[in-house]
């Protein structure tokens, strides 16, 4: 495990936001709206590891909501850039979180 995720003194789960368009889906060419499932397997360690995890969207509230429920993750979903998660999961190169990660 990376040494920022085993601090001992750590007593709150990370908030982890992942972007959909990209990120949770495939946005372009044939796998236009095909399910990420690498980046899926990436969100449900992170759940499973009992950190807080949220899905956003350029697209709005309403439209990462909906993707939430299509591809079946429970999380809290927000507006895009509302707050500033400890990592933000991104396809494209982003200043949002405390640590960005691109995927």
């Amino acid at each position: 495990m990376y040494k920022f995720l085993e601090n001992e003194e750590r007593t709150k789960p990370l908030k982890i936001a992942f972007d959909v368009d990209g990120t949770l889906i495939y946005k372009c060419g044939e796998l236009e709206d095909t399910p990420r499932y690498d980046i899926i397997r990436l969100f449900h360690f992170f759940k499973d590891n009992g950190e807080d995890v949220y899905i956003w969207s350029g697209g709005g509230l309403d439209y990462a909501e909906e993707w939430a429920s299509r591809l079946g993750l429970e999380a809290t979903v927000v507006e895009k850039g509302c707050f500033k998660p400890d990592i933000a999961v991104d396809d494209i190169n982003v200043d949002l979180g405390i640590i960005n990660l691109r995927v």
